[in-house]
């Protein structure tokens, strides 16, 4: 009888180790997802406070000192759908019409501007404590060694 007693200590003592992880498992969990959120929310203030302008098509770009208007970006284009429709098949019209789409998209990216807008330094402080922290606790759950 007295090794059946043991057993169950033994198996009182485990089980209770089992919950102590389902504890700390659930803990982290919430440490992830309050981190998650706070990085949500930072975010999107972040995106409310941040306005973007493109100037794609009104006044160009420029390239080593010479200025593109940037409508021309849209010459090769019109090029590799004239090619494209002409041969289907060839390989090389493919190559430059993705060539030709990925110089518009740069262009697009390269005229586009972002600025800032006017905001409180309790604003600011709260934007970056959000994003940060946000950040912070999730680095805190997921470079724990469990």
């Amino acid at each position: 009888m007295k090794k059946k007693h043991h057993d169950d200590d033994l198996h009182i003592h485990t089980h209770s180790n089992s919950g102590s992880s389902d504890s700390s498992l659930l803990k982290d969990l919430g440490i992830f997802l309050g981190g998650l959120a706070m990085l949500i929310a930072g975010l999107f203030f972040f995106s409310q406070k941040v306005l973007v302008y493109s100037s794609f098509f009104s006044t160009g770009f420029a390239i080593r000192g010479f200025h593109v208007k940037s409508g021309l970006v849209i010459v090769p284009f019109i090029i590799g759908v004239v090619w494209l429709f002409a041969s289907p098949k060839s390989f090389a019209a493919k190559v430059y019409m993705a060539a030709a789409a990925l110089i518009i998209v740069a262009s697009v990216i390269m005229t586009t501007e972002f600025h800032l807008l006017t905001m409180t330094l309790f604003d600011w402080i709260l934007l970056l404590v959000l994003i940060f922290g946000g950040l912070g606790m999730i680095f805190r759950v997921l470079l724990t060694n469990h």
